[in-house]
Order: structure tokens, then C-alpha cells, then sequence
């Protein structure tokens, strides 16, 4: 007889298990929050053994109804203390059932193994991860489009190597980060599409013993097909490592606005006043208010990168097929879901109640010799080779930093000591708006180019809802 009569495996061993291990082995511990998906997976794999003969319409039945009791009482990670006995959600699902319709629990085991049980469980809370991601895009994406919309013709400088470059529209920046959005959104999407197979009837590592129908689970559990190849399936994590891997992605690109906008707040840039209702204050300094939130999601961001290495790491070196190290998957993917939910939280509301300083921005736009590029394409469009039109408008810059004046400051004289291809039409083609307007290609922030990017952009984001 075994001495370990409640345990899955039990039948071939004769020693207990040592009760260090035993603990320390469980992924009970982390994996409860499977229950959901677990229920749906046993319902769908009871209907296909039903189609097998294994179950009557009265046993499938019971076993339904039995796993939607077990699935309707509140559950949190109480749980795993209150059953100290389950190695796995497999497990207390089995051993609840068991509780709830007696022996005939037992048959729900019948044709599977709880290694195409973990893999199906774990997509099903990837898919769905992945739906709410999309979600919280879609309402950061949606707040972008209103900010960028709201801030007209307003401008401010862009930078390279963090030095001011050139001029461009406020919406133009913001729909930078749209851009970005919209490609994680896809990663995301084609991920999902990817994964949507499902693995149930794979049985351990050979597929099931039993013919299986596995089109019906499928079926149910809304997978496009069945996994093609049963080795594959059950050792199989690139849906977990293409989420977290594209989560990270999506990680960076929000700390990028996020160290933006602490910059911006700072009083060396004056950029934009951070909304009270997402910052703190100092305990020591009373005139402080810090961006929490944007440095949070700094931090955060590396929480993501984590898991995503982590993953990779995990399973880069693992033989074919299942191995328990895959069971250490587990708490990255959930990490990476909570994170990135918990950012998506609050992100979309923070961005909509940002509240610029557009004169602040609008000055810092209008100084600095911005309008260079505009002046050099000025010469060149008056027949001045590029390279030595860079070197005139190189020369007049340094005549204004001597002097401590802008190019549009300068006379017409002191530039046709430079070059005598300037003319009167100068000062009209290095303003403001005609620098911005210069840039007239599509992805440009001309005027006419950025209003037509935000209508296609609020256009894409109304046929995505």
C-alpha cells in the first residue's frame, strides 16, 4: 500500500514524502489563481470523454455541476492554506470534486495528464491577460489621441541627445507615443493568434490513450484547433515567453513618457504641472510634489524585463518535453500580468489629467537656434549645396551666440557677409509656424501633416474598439 494516499502519483511509491520537500515542492502555493481556467479546462476535457464513452450524459452531468460549485464559492490565496494536502490546482480541484460528487470524480482524469493540464490552463490566463492588456492600451491609446487633439497647434522643442533640435507640434510627440502603442498592441494581438491552440489530449508526452475528440475541447475552450504536436504542447512556453517579452516591450515605451514627463515637471524644463491626485509630497521638504507615479513605472519596468529574462533563462536549456522547471514559469507570467495591469490602472486617467504649460513650451521652441534646419533648407532651396549651407547657417549661429541673438535677430547685412544668397524672404521662412511647416512629408510635423495623422489615428482607434 502507499503511503501517500491522497497524492496524484501515489501507486508506485512506498516512502512518504520528506515534509520539507513536500512543501517546498508545491506550486499550489502560487498556482491557486489557475482555478478558473482549470474548471473550464475539466469541463471541456469531461465533454470530450463523454463523446468517448467514458462518461454517461448523467455522470457528465454531475461532473459539470460539481466542478461549477467547486469554481462558485469565493476563493483567494486562502485557499492553499486552508488545504495544505493539494500539491497543485490540479490537484485541489480533483480532490474538491471528489468531495462534491464522490468516486466518480475520479474519472475526470481519465485520458489526461497534468502536464497538457498546466499548459492549457496557463494560455487560457495568457489569452486573457492579454485581452485586458489590450484593454488598458486601448484607453491610454484613446487618452494620447484626446491630449494630443486638445493641444491644437501648441509646440515645444524635440530633442536629440537630450539638447534641443528642433521645433514641433505638442500633438506631434504625443502621437509618437500612439505609434508605439499601436505596435504593441500588434505584438500582442499576433501573440494571442498564435497561441490559440489548444493542447488538451496530449496526454503526458504522447497523446492521450484514449481516441479523443479533441476538436471538442478546443472547441469549448474557444482555441482555434487542437495543438499539432503532443511533445510540442506539453513543453511548449513560447506563448508565455512572447507575452512577457512583449509586456516588456511595452514596459520600455512607457517609461520612456514616464521619464519624459518627470523631466518636463521639473522646474529646469517647467514643461507641464504634474496632477496632485497622482503625486506625493515630502515628509521632511513642504514645498515638494513628486511624480510617484511616473517613477514608479519607471521601476516597474524592470520588474517586466525581469520576467520576460527570466522566462528565457528558464527555458533555454530544457530537453523535450516536460520538465518541473517549467513549473517556475509560472510566478514571472503572473508578475508580469499583475504589473502591467496595475500600471494600465492608473495610466490612462494620469495622462488625461495632465495639464501643460504651453507658453513655457512655445518659448523654449522659439530659442535656441531650433529653426537652423529650416534656415539651411532656406539656402538649399536657393541652389546652396546642402553641406555648405549647413556651414553658412553653422557660421550664423556662432555670429548669435556671440552675440547673444536669435538667427531671426540677426541682419540682413550680417548675412550676406556669411552668404549672398540671403534674402528679405529669409525672416519668413525661419518663423515658427514655417519651420514646423517645412517639414511637409507624411510622418512630418507640418501643421497639415499632424492634423491628418490625429484624424487617421483617432480614425484607427475608433475601428479598434
Amino acid at each position: 500500500m502507499s503511503n501517500e494516499p491522497n497524492k496524484m502519483w501515489s501507486g508506485r511509491f512506498r516512502e512518504p514524502l520528506n515534509k520539507q520537500f513536500e512543501e517546498w515542492q508545491r506550486s499550489f502555493p502560487f498556482d491557486w489563481r489557475l482555478l478558473s481556467h482549470e474548471i473550464e479546462a475539466s469541463i471541456a476535457h469531461a465533454r470530450a470523454i463523454k463523446a468517448a464513452d467514458i462518461l454517461t450524459s448523467d455522470e457528465l452531468s454531475r461532473m459539470v455541476q460539481g466542478l461549477r460549485a467547486i469554481e462558485a464559492r469565493p476563493f483567494d490565496e486562502s485557499i492553499v492554506a486552508a488545504n495544505p494536502q493539494a500539491e497543485d490546482i490540479h490537484h485541489y480541484v480533483e480532490l474538491e470534486l471528489t468531495n462534491e460528487i464522490g468516486p466518480l470524480a475520479l474519472k475526470l482524469h481519465t485520458g489526461r495528464s497534468r502536464n497538457e493540464q498546466i499548459a492549457t490552463d496557463m494560455r487560457l490566463f495568457v489569452r486573457e491577460a492579454i485581452d485586458n492588456t489590450l484593454a488598458g492600451l486601448a484607453a491610454w491609446r484613446k487618452a494620447l489621441v484626446e491630449l494630443a487633439e486638445q493641444a491644437g497647434e501648441a509646440t515645444m522643442p524635440s530633442y536629440t541627445h537630450l539638447q534641443r533640435a528642433e521645433p514641433v507640434l505638442v500633438a506631434h510627440w504625443l502621437l509618437a507615443y500612439v505609434s508605439m502603442i499601436e505596435r504593441d498592441a500588434s505584438r500582442l494581438t499576433d501573440a494571442r493568434k498564435r497561441m490559440n491552440l489548444c493542447p488538451l489530449g496530449s496526454g503526458a508526452v504522447a497523446g492521450a490513450t484514449l481516441a479523443l475528440d479533441r476538436t471538442i475541447a478546443a472547441r469549448a475552450l474557444d482555441f482555434d484547433a487542437p495543438t499539432p504536436n503532443s511533445m510540442d504542447a506539453t513543453s511548449d512556453r513560447d506563448f508565455a515567453l512572447e507575452f512577457t517579452q512583449a509586456i516588456a516591450t511595452l514596459g520600455i515605451h512607457i517609461s520612456r513618457f514616464a521619464e519624459e514627463l518627470t523631466l518636463y515637471s521639473t522646474a529646469e524644463f517647467g514643461f507641464l504641472d504634474l496632477p496632485e491626485r497622482f503625486s506625493t509630497g515630502s515628509s521632511a521638504m513642504p514645498q515638494k510634489k513628486n511624480p510617484d507615479l511616473t517613477e514608479l513605472i519607471r521601476g516597474k519596468s524592470g520588474r517586466l524585463l525581469g520576467a520576460a529574462t527570466t522566462l528565457a533563462t528558464l527555458i533555454k536549456g530544457l530537453p523535450l518535453a516536460y520538465n518541473k522547471d517549467l513549473q517556475e514559469g509560472q510566478e514571472p507570467i503572473f508578475d508580469a500580468a499583475d504589473t502591467i495591469a496595475g500600471i494600465l490602472s492608473v495610466l490612462p486617467a494620469f495622462t488625461a489629467s495632465l495639464k501643460f504649460r504651453f507658453d513655457t513650451m512655445k518659448t523654449a521652441a522659439e530659442t535656441g537656434y531650433l529653426n537652423a534646419m529650416a534656415a539651411a533648407t532656406y539656402l538649399s532651396n536657393r541652389g546652396v549645396p546642402f553641406r555648405k549651407a549647413h556651414e553658412h547657417i553653422g557660421n550664423a549661429v556662432r555670429l548669435g551666440l556671440e552675440t547673444n541673438r536669435e538667427l531671426q535677430h540677426l541682419t540682413l547685412d550680417e548675412l550676406r557677409s556669411i552668404s549672398p544668397e540671403f534674402g528679405e524672404d529669409f525672416y519668413a521662412a525661419i518663423t515658427l509656424e514655417a519651420t514646423l511647416d517645412c517639414h511637409d512629408v507624411i510622418g512630418g510635423t507640418a501643421r497639415t501633416r499632424v492634423r491628418t495623422a490625429l484624424a487617421e489615428a483617432k480614425s484607427r482607434l475608433s475601428s479598434s474598439s
